[in-house]
């Protein structure tokens, strides 16, 4: 598969998930993402996109910290 911004190669690794959401900035480490090798763009599978946003949700309600760390892996959500 190729990159959307510059056609480059995707390659798998892990990377972090960072959002901020004003009062509150969520990071998400270890998510399963697809890497360009030439220009470093991070994409995400669609399932992985939406467990993120199952994982964001989840902390959102429950976290009243400004900086939450959570790992992909624990599955928050």
């Amino acid at each position: 598969m190729n990159c959307f911004m510059c056609k480059g190669k995707l390659c798998d690794k892990t990377s972090s998930f960072m959002v901020d959401l004003g009062n509150c900035i969520i990071i998400v480490k270890n998510v399963p993402s697809q890497v360009c090798s030439q220009c470093g763009e991070t994409s995400y599978r669609d399932d992985i996109a939406r467990q993120l946003e199952k994982i964001v949700n989840a902390v959102k309600a429950t976290v009243i910290t400004e900086i939450a760390v959570v790992n992909y892996s624990d599955k928050v959500a």
